[in-house]
């Protein structure tokens, strides 16, 4: 898979290469970072951000997944500069800090959380989507929460998404 940037002629300029799957994207706070989610192997990479010029620069490994149950795949950017990712197949949320390091997990009913984006009042609500694909009919019957909407409050806000303007 390849790392596109739509620019304002509406073209789609190929910014990094080289993914399996590619997934969930957010920007830090000060749109200074750029983080990208590539499902496998399992990977999440983080770039340099330059918001005037829409380019990126200095691409390194945020957070490797190797030996862990999960892959990231969805993620969102709180108000305090922490990411959270859905890691899917561990049935459980991240919240990364700036430098990487898991601040905290958050164990779910499901096993498969697909991705995660702040809303309600104050965007003070974390919703998390799911999935049933790839469960068995036993996994399924223990899993009643799977394939629905999940929301919990996580006891800090998230960013309102920017507005495409042009």
């Amino acid at each position: 898979g390849n790392l596109y940037c739509v620019n304002r002629a509406l073209a789609a300029v190929k910014m990094d290469q080289g993914f399996m799957l590619s997934n969930g994207i957010a920007w830090s706070p000060d749109n200074g970072t750029l983080y990208f989610c590539d499902s496998r192997p399992g990977r999440i990479h983080a770039y340099d951000y330059d918001i005037a010029s829409g380019t990126i620069s200095n691409r390194r490994v945020f957070m490797e997944f190797a030996g862990r149950r999960g892959r990231p795949d969805g993620c969102a950017i709180d108000s305090e500069g922490f990411l959270w990712v859905a890691e899917i197949d561990a049935g459980q949320l991240l919240r990364l800090a700036p430098d990487g390091g898991i601040e905290r997990s958050l164990a779910l009913p499901i096993t498969r959380p697909t991705s995660v984006a702040f809303g309600g009042p104050g965007l003070r609500t974390l919703f998390i989507t799911s999935m049933t694909f790839g469960l068995s009919e036993s996994q399924r019957a223990q899993q009643p929460f799977a394939g629905r909407l999940l929301a919990v409050e996580p006891g800090v806000a998230g960013l309102p998404e920017p507005m495409l303007d042009f």
